[in-house]
């Protein structure tokens, strides 16, 4: 464990040390450039390693993955859009689609809610008692997907009826006089999907929160205090005054945890690996790469999960741009 931990250590401060003689050496190599070239071409000798390092780990592989998409399985030869056409025509994608744009329709909406419900609640709470409401809520954003996945699988844990029960659920149940329910494989109405989706709300809960609360701690008073004089209630305040005020935060909150959603695999990596009719597409990208090897639907899945992206992007970016004071 500590030899782990020095070697962390090491390798962090090595980056760091590498970093900082790339810089030293541009630095130097503009000073050598004479006059006013040493002016021009510094800022670039800077912004060159952040965008060498883009052009490496972002765009050439997205390159060479829109390539092998329209390639067979081993990428040894061109099949056009066939790869495509398969994906589409197999049921079973077409369930993980149907899948994935179920958690697109639900946890974003749902992280709205509950972030709005907490952080309004919260504000009205002393200073105290809500920086505390805050922390606790804001707390599993500190865990990693894969360990509060496995948290929550504990927790829909089941075992066979007359033996312990593992999971605090069925627990609970069986408590009661009752039968343990096998909670991640009931796919009746996507009852499993919805509790595969409480996960990753629990975890993104905390970043809507934190969020849509500094944006209504943000809100003038003046323009609460005009409203209350007007004899508006609470509830229409909050309608009327606060969340068109917040719209903008409102908007970037659900693109960020939609786009999260799109991508999402572990949660479901961990407890069901897709079983029960729980995949999704980030999920069948994996298994299609490192399960079956096959390259080309990998690719081509993909491939399609960035065609979908890149609009809500374009969305985003416009909506900042609108955002920003003239």
């Amino acid at each position: 464990m500590v030899s782990q931990v020095l070697s962390t250590v090491l390798t962090v401060l090595a980056g760091v040390a590498a970093a900082l003689v790339v810089y030293w050496v541009l630095n130097k190599l503009a000073e050598a450039l004479p006059g006013p070239w040493e002016n021009r071409i510094k800022p670039y000798f800077y912004v060159a390693p952040a965008v060498a390092a883009i052009g490496v780990y972002l765009v050439y592989p997205t390159i060479i993955t829109v390539i092998n998409s329209f390639k067979n399985s081993d990428g040894s030869r061109f099949v056009g859009v066939e790869n495509f056409v398969k994906l589409l025509q197999t049921p079973a994608f077409r369930q993980t689609l149907l899948n994935t744009l179920l958690w697109i329709a639900i946890v974003p909406a749902a992280c709205i809610v509950v972030g709005l419900f907490v952080a309004t609640l919260a504000d009205r709470l002393s200073f105290r008692a809500e920086k505390a409401a805050k922390t606790i809520i804001f707390m599993p954003m500190a865990i990693s997907a894969v360990g509060s996945a496995t948290v929550w699988r504990f927790m829909y844990a089941a075992q066979p009826a007359g033996q312990p029960q593992t999971g605090l659920l069925n627990g609970i149940v069986t408590a009661f006089g009752h039968d343990p329910v096998p909670w991640l494989q009931q796919s009746t109405l996507h009852s499993n999907s919805l509790l595969l989706m409480v996960m990753l709300l629990w975890g993104q809960a905390g970043f809507a929160m934190v969020l849509l609360s500094a944006a209504i701690k943000g809100v003038p008073a003046e323009t609460l205090e005009a409203a209350r004089l007007d004899g508006a209630g609470e509830m229409r305040i909050f309608w009327r005054v606060i969340l068109p005020q917040i719209r903008g935060t409102v908007i970037t909150v659900f693109v960020t945890v939609l786009i999260t959603v799109m991508k999402v695999f572990d949660v479901i990596y961990v407890t069901t690996n897709g079983a029960f009719n729980t995949n999704v597409v980030g999920l069948e990208f994996f298994n299609q790469l490192y399960t079956n090897y096959n390259y080309g639907y990998a690719s081509a899945i993909v491939v399609m999960l960035l065609i979908a992206i890149v609009p809500i992007m374009i969305y985003q970016i416009r909506h900042f741009r609108a955002e920003e004071p003239a």
